[in-house]
């Protein structure tokens, strides 16, 4: 009796080593495309308290009326449970609903903001925000107010440089004098200014040199909540410290922390010079 190769025994494998061997199943193009987009969509928080703070958080200035698909896309949250949260926060009048179907902010937010500017005065929310400047900065800043023709620095924070520009609280200076923070607080109380045109195209002003040698500055305007006006914030140190790139990045770091404590460095979509 012939006996068959060894070969031939091993050439046709059984049905079963061919499963063993193929590969594992791969996630379809669709499959992988579903994941990535469930992964980025925002997680709805647990809590109701939490699910309520959600949806006020989703108001900015650049978006002051939403629609109920952009509030689920905002939240996480879907349809039906925004409604429901929706409605309390309506008879709370801390959100308005337009005929429309829009949603905004409501008058009662109003009345708690007005609370909390009661319960801390402009000095105490604006002394963190120049620590912060001039933490990311390293370089002085400072506030100042108009008083007529003089410009006057309530609230400073010194550079901790050795070689700096050094201001001292009530210090008092001519606005004609010049120097950014004297534009700006020119521009915005009705004043004119050579830089009125580069402020209100870019929000802030820039010197170099016009008041003090070697000294350049940049300075943005301060607007409470309710919009009012208050002052000139500005950050000052060496020309050669304080290049262009160096002074747009110190505008940004200024901007984010006057965001940070009630602030605007922007005036209200109906302000007029």
């Amino acid at each position: 009796m012939r006996s068959t190769p060894a070969s031939k025994k091993t050439s046709d494998p059984s049905p079963a080593r061919k499963t063993a061997r193929r590969p594992s199943d791969a996630a379809s193009p669709v499959q992988a495309t579903a994941s990535e987009v469930e992964a980025s969509a925002p997680q709805p928080p647990s809590g109701v308290l939490e699910r309520g703070l959600s949806i006020l958080e989703c108001f900015t200035e650049d978006r002051l009326r939403l629609k109920l698909r952009e509030l689920a896309e905002c939240t996480g949250l879907d349809k039906a449970t925004l409604l429901r949260l929706l409605g309390v926060l309506v008879r709370a009048r801390m959100v308005h609903r337009f005929d429309d179907g829009a949603y905004a902010p409501g008058p009662a937010l109003l009345h708690m903001g007005m609370l909390y500017r009661r319960t801390f005065d402009i000095g105490t929310r604006l002394q963190p925000v120049l620590q912060e400047v001039m933490r990311q900065t390293g370089e002085t800043v400072a506030f100042y107010v108009r008083d007529g023709d003089e410009r006057v620095c309530l609230y400073r924070e010194n550079s901790s440089n050795e070689v700096r520009h050094h201001v001292e609280v009530g210090a008092r200076l001519k606005l004609s004098a010049g120097g950014s923070s004297s534009h700006v607080l020119r521009y915005f109380t009705g004043g004119s200014t050579p830089h009125a045109e580069a402020i209100a195209r870019d929000g802030f002003a820039i010197t170099r040199e016009e008041r003090v040698p070697q000294i350049a500055s940049v300075a943005v305007p301060v607007f409470d909540s309710d919009g009012a006006f208050q002052g000139a914030l500005v950050v000052i140190g060496l020309a050669q410290r304080q290049s262009a790139t160096a002074q747009r990045k110190a505008v940004q770091v200024a901007q984010k922390a006057l965001v940070q404590q009630g602030f605007s460095s922007r005036p209200p979509r109906d302000w007029r010079r």
